[in-house]
């Protein structure tokens, strides 16, 4: 239960969780960012764990001073690229024991039928821009491997990717982290980032659904 209770505080409220982590000190505070980014985008089995905001709340402390944003931002670059890396090679050696099996119950055929329509749709860049979309960024790599793409083909894009979203996040928390109007809302401000994640992907199901019913319709 201890794991389930401090994922469900980190989605509640990162910063405490890294208020935390750089009280420990610096081994921890940077490990701490290094393993949710790695986890969320390099484990298939935990697509819920909270990248954006944990990377908008470590740019607020890097404003505050308890982050070198340098070291912060190559922290998070590493994480995403090997991350992604990592998942690319489960989806490649193991993707289709694992989808068989059944066991990862966040590989919901639904998603699992988005991530895919998404890559088939955007070819090689679905990398890069599936790094904005959560759940889709975890899924992506996994059905790149398991689809047979070719490693240099989705290295470029993964490098691409992992720097420009891990970069984004952590900037907007290092500039707008600090006024406070931000600090005095940060709960508000932390559940506004995961509803414009979310958005796109929602509107995209919801599309999606209404296509297939007028096509139903129509017959």
């Amino acid at each position: 239960m201890g794991f389930v209770n401090f994922i469900a505080e980190l989605l509640h409220d990162p910063r405490t969780a890294i208020a935390g982590a750089i009280a420990a000190g610096p081994l921890a505070a940077y490990g701490l960012v290094f393993a949710i980014i790695f986890i969320e985008t390099g484990v298939v089995f935990f697509p819920f764990l909270p990248g954006d905001s944990l990377l908008f709340a470590a740019g607020f402390f890097a404003h505050s001073g308890g982050f070198s944003l340098f070291a912060l931002l190559a922290t998070a670059w590493c994480a995403a690229i090997l991350g992604d890396q990592c998942n690319f090679f489960i989806g490649e050696k193991l993707g289709q024991r694992i989808v068989r099996s059944g066991k990862v119950k966040a590989m919901t055929p639904e998603r699992m039928e988005k991530s895919q329509a998404f890559l088939d749709k955007w070819g090689r860049p679905a990398i890069f821009l599936g790094r904005f979309f959560p759940f889709i960024r975890t899924f992506v790599p996994f059905i790149a491997g398991m689809g047979g793409m070719k490693w240099h083909h989705f290295v470029v894009f993964n490098i691409l990717g992992g720097i420009t979203w891990s970069s984004l996040f952590t900037l907007v928390g290092y500039f707008f982290g600090g006024i406070p109007a931000v600090q005095e809302h940060f709960s508000l401000v932390v559940v506004g980032i995961v509803l414009v994640s979310v958005i796109p992907a929602v509107a995209g199901a919801v599309r999606a659904r209404l296509s297939a019913k007028g096509k139903a319709g129509a017959r």
